[in-house]
């Protein structure tokens, strides 16, 4: 993704306490996320992962019954906080969810109080933006408009331009940012968003499409089903069809 391209909207909605609609499209979102080390999330236990999704699920649950969820680690004020900045990283759009909607401010409070070893950055980091903001515009992030937050994050969203008087912003946000992804991409939401389709049933297999086994260059004639190799292609051969 370019360095230009964070653009998280220009047009601010009556409440300052969630981004618009739209902001910013799935597709820049992923772009935005694309470098982070999501295989972090494929290599938690399985114990551990239903544990923290357990945990989340009921607590959306418990929201659309009425009940507000309450933090235990994050104060109200950081709560609020840390729910503006995971739907401006992952914002709702025609696709699915925004961040909120996956429960990612809740998956985040039970790994703080899960994984004590993150409070300190966590809680320096949100207190942090709050610096900034009132230095900039005399109040707290969460306050502040659409436009103020984004002079913030375009600051700090990329390392390579970002000035070095912001190193602690940019290193919070980074860190920031990898939870919210493994918050979403891990929640139903974030699944159905990554269109990924896990143990469906095949009725029948019929081999590798033929524009892959083009590719690599391979084909099914005399397939050595000892080694499980497949024919390379003659040279010059640019196309055999697999088996049937």
């Amino acid at each position: 993704m370019s360095t230009d391209s964070y653009n998280l909207g220009n047009n601010a909605r009556e409440s300052p306490d969630r981004p618009s609609v739209g902001e910013m499209s799935r597709r820049d979102a992923v772009q935005l996320l694309a470098a982070l080390p999501l295989a972090a999330i494929m290599s938690w236990p399985s114990a551990e992962h239903e544990r923290v999704r357990n945990f989340v699920d009921a607590a959306l649950k418990s929201a659309a019954d009425g009940t507000a969820y309450a933090p235990k680690f994050f104060t109200p004020a950081e709560f609020r906080t840390a729910r503006i900045l995971a739907d401006m990283i992952i914002p709702r759009d025609e696709r699915s969810g925004n961040a909120s909607d996956a429960g990612v401010p809740e998956f985040m409070d039970f790994m703080m109080t899960d994984r004590p070893g993150n409070q300190k950055w966590m809680r320096d980091g949100l207190a942090w933006l709050d610096t900034q903001s009132n230095a900039r515009f005399s109040k707290p992030f969460a306050d502040g408009t659409n436009a103020q937050r984004e002079q913030i994050l375009n600051d700090i969203a990329w390392p390579a331009r970002a000035p070095a008087a912001l190193t602690d912003g940019v290193g919070f946000f980074n860190r920031f940012r990898d939870l919210t992804s493994s918050g979403f991409w891990s929640s139903q939401i974030g699944v159905k968003d990554l269109q990924y389709k896990g143990n469906a049933f095949l009725p029948a297999w019929n081999g590798c499409p033929p524009a892959a086994l083009r590719k690599l260059g391979v084909s099914y004639d005399k397939f050595d089903s000892r080694k499980l190799r497949l024919t390379p292609l003659a040279d010059g051969v640019t196309e055999k069809l697999p088996r049937a």
